[in-house]
């Protein structure tokens, strides 16, 4: 057994203490996307900090628990708060929740995220579901020893975000009256925000949004048999187009603005089974 593989295991053993639920759905919430655990019926948390040796959240607009619950009849864990490379973790530790939250039983992973806005066509408000990536910019969460309990040394990354679930998501957004732009998502290490020359070279590749999340999480969940689809927020313009300074704390309030639809979709997606 893999030594990072037992310190998983060890996570899921200090989890069942809490709760014997098998999720079937997880989602990652992103910044100012709090609100989606009071959808949850029946809730049951478990902090980060509550679990012997886990890595814990430093940033205080992510609260750092796993928190189980039902929508409909369907079992889901929510990772409210997620785990950043630029907080001096390793993307090993980085994807841990998201290992975790398979090997306790779910099948469909969905990242939620707040991004910058690079397609120029997207305003402050544009929601997004992420068809590709480019994870290019920060290491691999798979370098190092395999977790060949997990997945395969060399795992595809053809279809890293699946596109019936893609499609199902914008799906589900258009039968509620929301528009779900899609677009490529690329993931930059943070903590600083992106510069407008590397702005302009990412969207010179194809990116259509950008922040400090997601790719390598994806990347996690591919290696260990997720099926993934994803919604970035588009919480501000980025730097070669915006006006003024950024701000984290305005990048929070504008995607807050909008995390009742984010809601209504998640809760509707659930409901519906199309995961």
């Amino acid at each position: 057994m893999s030594r990072e593989y037992k310190k998983l295991e060890n996570y899921c053993k200090a989890i069942r203490e809490k709760t014997d639920m098998k999720p079937e759905v997880a989602v990652i919430l992103g910044s100012g996307l709090d609100s989606f655990v009071d959808c949850l019926d029946n809730p049951v948390e478990r902090g980060y900090h509550k679990i012997p040796e886990h890595p814990i959240c430093t940033n205080a607009a992510h609260r750092g628990r796993y928190v189980f619950g039902t929508i409909g009849d369907t079992n889901v864990v929510v990772l409210q708060g997620r785990l950043h490379y630029y907080e001096g973790y390793s993307m090993k530790d980085v994807v841990a929740p998201v290992r975790v939250a398979r090997m306790l039983g779910a099948k469909t992973l969905v990242i939620t995220n707040a991004a910058g806005g690079i397609n120029l066509d997207y305003d402050m408000g544009t929601m997004m579901a992420i068809k590709d990536q480019i994870a290019s910019f920060v290491p691999s969460p798979l370098v190092g020893e395999d977790v060949e309990e997990l997945g395969t040394r060399f795992p595809d990354m053809t279809y890293i975000y699946n596109r019936d679930l893609t499609e199902n998501l914008i799906e589900t957004a258009t039968e509620l009256g929301y528009i779900l732009e899609k677009g490529v998502y690329v993931q930059s290490s943070g903590p600083n925000y992106e510069s407008p020359a590397e702005v302009k070279a990412f969207r010179s590749m194809g990116a259509d949004a950008v922040g400090m999340s997601t790719a390598a999480e994806a990347i996690a969940a591919a290696h260990c048999g997720f099926k993934t689809c994803g919604i970035s927020c588009i919480a501000n313009k980025a730097a070669d187009v915006n006006i003024g300074p950024l701000d984290d704390n305005e990048v929070v309030a504008a995607v807050s603005g909008f995390s009742n639809k984010i809601c209504d979709i998640l809760v509707k997606f659930i409901k519906d089974k199309k995961y």
